[in-house]
């Protein structure tokens, strides 16, 4: 059976000096790990629901490894309602219901009722505080880039003022640290959640709008935490930049939505 121990295959040897980040011998089959991977190449590319994804051999190319570990991979995420797979057709990013039904919870979330963005923030605490334990026992160096390219990213966007950018960043930096916690079911959370977060993004309600220099020193210390190898740290962190982000979404609803003031 085609498998590695988590901290062999993602990590590679630990440095000399880094006695902070959990190293337990875990057995995990490779195609685990590719299923993972190829979550995060979709979220890199930008694919959306319905797009044709990168065929199994470019797959395998891409993530160095055989097509039959990436057709294992496949089979989970069909079977999970992340991926199509279409005879004859090739690769797709399903467009039905997600595993966890945020289709669902879409039909009954308002984006301008208040009680209903502070359990989405309850949801997303949960989930993000939890991914970012993990990222910070987990991560590899090559996951550690995307979240750091991401920070800078969100860095870039905010001083030049280029909003898209800020988001592209924002979306990259979720997911990345949601990816290096190595548990797909979290990758898919964070991203239905965030999909759900976009709702009101689209009716004007931005949660990052009154504090988007703060949130770029917030994602900065989640990267230090988890860089670091300091789980708790990186918990808190997620904590005070969602509880941040949950408290700008209030005012700006209480004054485009109530008319109250945002102070």
């Amino acid at each position: 059976m085609d498998g590695v121990p988590v901290t062999n295959d993602r990590a590679g040897p630990p440095a000399a000096d880094d006695g902070r980040r959990e190293t337990p011998d875990i057995y995990r089959p490779r195609y685990q790990l590719v299923a993972e991977q190829i979550l995060q190449l979709i979220g890199e590319l930008g694919l959306q629901p319905g797009d044709r994804m990168p065929t199994e051999k470019d797959l395998a190319a891409r993530l160095d490894t055989s097509r039959t570990v990436v057709r294992e991979a496949v089979k989970i995420l069909s079977a999970t309602g992340r991926v199509s797979a279409q005879k004859g057709r090739g690769l797709y990013v399903a467009d039905g219901e997600s595993m966890l039904g945020a289709r669902q919870w879409g039909g009954f979330f308002v984006p301008t009722n208040l009680d209903h963005i502070f359990m989405l923030f309850e949801f997303r605490r949960l989930q993000e505080t939890q991914a970012s334990r993990l990222a910070a026992r987990r991560a590899s160096p090559s996951e550690l880039r995307v979240i750091e390219s991401a920070v800078q990213a969100c860095r870039h966007g905010y001083t030049t003022g280029n909003d898209a950018e800020f988001d592209q960043g924002d979306d990259a930096f979720h997911l990345g640290v949601a990816a290096a916690s190595h548990n797909f079911f979290l990758v898919s959370a964070v991203r239905e959640a965030r999909m759900l977060q976009r709702q009101a993004s689209v009716i004007g309600l931005r949660g990052v709008g009154g504090h988007a220099d703060a949130a770029v020193d917030e994602h900065q210390a989640i990267y230090h935490a988890i860089r670091d190898g300091d789980p708790e740290a990186a918990a808190r962190a997620t904590s005070v930049h969602l509880d941040n982000t949950l408290e700008d979404y209030r005012r700006e609803i209480q004054r485009r939505v109530f008319g109250q003031p945002s102070s």
